[in-house]
C-alpha cells in the first residue's frame, strides 16, 4: 500500500481568486421523470482577487469576505415558456450563488494555478497586503491547494 504525501511550497508570489456567480435556474418536471430538467437563464459573475474590493462590486463584503455583482434579471414567463418542452411543468425561478476558488503561485518563471478552498483564499487575503510568504500544502497529486500558513 502506498500513501501519497502532501507536497508543500513556500512563496511570496501568489494570487488567490474567488469567482462568485449569481445564476437564475428553473426546474422543468414531468410526471414520468424522477429528476427535473434544469435550465440556466441569466447569470452575473465577479472575480475577487486577494480579498480586495473588485471593480463592479455591488454588495459586500459578505460573511465570508466576498464581494458580489449586481443580480441578473429574473427570467420572464415568456423566457421560461420558450424553454418548456411538451408535458413539462415550469418550476419557480431560483437564484443560485456559487463560488470557485483558485490559487496561482510562481515557481521560478512558471506560474501554477490550482483549485483551492475558502480557508486558503482568506489566508492569502490576510497575508497579501504585507506580501508575507506563505506555505501552501498541495493536495493529492499536487492537483489542488489544501492549506496555507504564514511563514
Amino acid at each position: 500500500m502506498v500513501i501519497a504525501g502532501c507536497n508543500s511550497i513556500v512563496t511570496d508570489r501568489y494570487q488567490a481568486t474567488a469567482e462568485v456567480q449569481y445564476r437564475w435556474q428553473v426546474s422543468y418536471t414531468t410526471a414520468q421523470e424522477k429528476f427535473p430538467r434544469r435550465e440556466t437563464f441569466a447569470a452575473n459573475s465577479l472575480t475577487n482577487i486577494n480579498g480586495q474590493k473588485p471593480q463592479g462590486a455591488i454588495t459586500g463584503p459578505d460573511d465570508k469576505g466576498l464581494w458580489w455583482p449586481s443580480l441578473p434579471p429574473r427570467p420572464t414567463v415568456e423566457e421560461m415558456e420558450q424553454r418548456q418542452q411538451p408535458g413539462e411543468n415550469i418550476g419557480t425561478p431560483e437564484l443560485n450563488k456559487s463560488v470557485e476558488y483558485k490559487l496561482s503561485y510562481q515557481v521560478g518563471q512558471e506560474t501554477v494555478t490550482l483549485p483551492t478552498n475558502h480557508q486558503v483564499y482568506r489566508a492569502v487575503a490576510k497575508a497579501y497586503p504585507e506580501r508575507l510568504p506563505l506555505k501552501f500544502t498541495l493536495g493529492v497529486g499536487d492537483a489542488s491547494v489544501d492549506k496555507a500558513e504564514t511563514q
